[in-house]
């Protein structure tokens, strides 16, 4: 049985692998004072070349075992090409769709494209801000810790902590490749990890008419937050285009 860890070990057991500075954020009702040191410290870290990363702690201590020995895999990722992130996005969609056509018979398919991928803008709705941080009940905050991910660069918080390749989760090396070409392209930027949940904050929505465009992108990349979230990729288009937040969950 996997041994809890309390979560003030768990805060230790973090700001001593990560080897950056790190400021514990204990549980509150309002999370207005986190977004706030987050937007602080993304600010000083446009000067001071690090990027900022709310790490969500849970009673079982994932995170804390997730990114133990980062040395290894740190140096790893030093030495591993960044994919191009369009064409990586672009091959995940070709390999479901050729593992839709196995499985399913061609009525199957054609009702699966025309309900999944399609449904309708209007009812999207707008994502308000990160919703990892507050518990299950939404009475107060999870405890988190927000880390000074020593990278210029955002997307390379994923050279930095092996975040992925679980479940459907992208391996880090391929959340890597995605999350520089969405910043490239939008400014996405990684912004709150949990151990199944990544967020991103973006400076603006994405613009209406390439909406359905990155709905489709985040669908092949993550298709629980359709097939068990809003539905239809329509839906999911419809709140990207009134959101300066994007959600990933892999169950």
């Amino acid at each position: 049985m996997r041994e809890r860890r309390t979560i003030e070990e768990q805060v230790e057991r973090l700001k001593e692998n990560l080897g950056c500075p790190c400021t514990y954020l204990p549980p509150r009702e309002d999370e207005m004072s986190i977004m706030s040191a987050y937007q602080e410290a993304a600010e000083r870290g446009k000067r001071e070349g690090f990027t900022p990363l709310l790490l969500v702690l849970d009673q079982w201590g994932n995170l804390a075992e997730m990114f133990g020995e980062l040395e290894a895999f740190q140096r790893e990722m030093a030495n591993t090409p960044i994919e191009d992130g369009k064409a990586l996005l672009h091959r995940f969609e070709e390999e479901a769709r050729a593992e839709w056509g196995e499985d399913l018979s061609p009525e199957e398919l054609e009702e699966h494209l025309s309900e999944t991928l399609g449904g309708d803008m209007s009812e999207g709705e707008k994502i308000p801000g990160f919703l990892s941080l507050k518990d299950y009940g939404g009475k107060q905050t999870q405890p988190i810790l927000l880390a000074e991910i020593p990278v210029k660069d955002p997307w390379e918080v994923f050279a930095w902590l092996p975040f992925g390749g679980w479940n459907e989760c992208p391996a880090p090396e391929e959340n890597r490749a995605a999350a520089k070409y969405w910043f490239e392209q939008y400014g996405a930027v990684p912004a709150v990890m949990t151990p199944d949940v990544l967020e991103y904050i973006l400076p603006a929505p994405v613009p209406q008419d390439r909406a359905m465009e990155v709905a489709l992108e985040q669908y092949f990349f993550c298709a629980d937050i359709v097939d068990q979230g809003v539905g239809t990729v329509g839906a999911l288009a419809g709140g990207l285009a009134q959101s300066k937040f994007w959600y990933f969950w892999w169950d």
